[in-house]
């Protein structure tokens, strides 16, 4: 949690805008502990973390705490301002946040994670940071030394919900894994991947935390997507939870179902889909699929999309 050595917290000029807040300067900040978060909008463990953040923000306001969140696009989509607007919404994020789109407060910071928490003390000094999920109590404990107060963490009564949830960790053999030509992993479609509109196939069986798609799609560098009605993405995975980034590309919502083992997922449904695997795909999100309620073992997913138009991210699992 100790940085080597101490430095001041950088200027927040080169946001594209605020949110909940006028744009804030670290000379307006000096008196107060401040907490930075940088995160973006589908980033899973991002979603996992926010829960604390934002309890802490609201322990500890009156304390004379100030949570400032950072978005910086990881996709393309991410740039959309009212998406950002909507998730904080989601989120029921009350704290400011600057919207990052040009990476400036990112690099300012010299940062390459996401989620990220550095904390400042009352002199502007940095006196700690935090990578990625976990160590909550002693992040908390941080901001309690800072602030000058002893108090029970709110951090142990915090109990995240849907996609916001903790992630199964004893049970997860599955990673995150991109979708897109320039990160993906684990593709068995044969003939593999090519920049253009192309039918694939679905081979099987699909190996553990392998996928496939069938249907016609052109798969890029960030994204597949979805180019005729009725194509499908398969992915052999062991997890509690299944979630994909994706989007309607902004056109109108499409209807997709998900399959598990060739079969609706019943009371294992996840937060975006409904016992029998149906669901909306809408705006760029993190769409959780499915939440397992009984013994997590290895399971192939299949998710139909009933119109052209989607475009499929990552897969990220809990």
């Amino acid at each position: 949690m100790t940085m080597p050595s101490p430095l001041h917290l950088p200027a927040l000029d080169g946001a594209a805008g605020w949110l909940n807040s006028p744009p804030l300067h670290p000379a307006e900040l000096r008196g107060h502990v401040t907490v930075v978060n940088f995160w973006t909008l589908t980033c899973i463990n991002w979603l996992r973390q926010e829960p604390y953040v934002r309890a802490w923000s609201r322990a500890y306001r009156d304390d004379g705490l100030v949570v400032i969140g950072v978005h910086t696009p990881e996709f393309f989509l991410e740039h959309d301002i009212d998406l950002v607007r909507q998730a904080t919404t989601e989120r029921d994020i009350d704290y400011p946040v600057a919207i990052d789109n040009r990476y400036a407060i990112w690099n300012a910071f010299d940062n390459h994670y996401w989620p990220a928490l550095y904390f400042i003390d009352s002199d502007g000094v940095i006196a700690g940071r935090h990578f990625g999920e976990g160590e909550y109590q002693q992040s908390e404990r941080v901001i309690q030394r800072l602030l000058g107060i002893d108090r029970e963490p709110v951090a142990a009564a915090v109990e995240g919900q849907g996609v916001e949830a903790a992630a199964d960790w004893d049970h997860l053999r599955s990673p995150e894994t991109y979708l897109g030509a320039g990160r993906s992993e684990g593709f068995d479609s044969p003939g593999g991947a090519v920049a253009e509109s192309r039918l694939y196939q679905i081979p099987e069986p699909l190996p553990l935390n392998h996928w496939a798609v069938a249907g016609h799609w052109t798969i890029e560098q960030e994204k597949a997507t979805l180019d005729h009605a009725a194509g499908r993405i398969a992915f052999c995975f062991q997890a509690r939870d299944a979630n994909l980034v994706m989007s309607a590309g902004g056109g109108e919502p499409i209807p997709f179902r998900v399959l598990v083992n060739g079969r609706p997922p019943g009371a294992s449904h996840g937060a975006d889909t409904d016992a029998d695997g149906n669901g909306l795909l809408g705006s760029g999100r993190c769409y959780q699929l499915i939440r397992e309620r009984g013994e997590v073992l290895e399971r192939t997913l299949e998710i139909t999309f009933g119109q052209p138009g989607a475009q499929a991210y990552v897969f990220t699992f809990g």
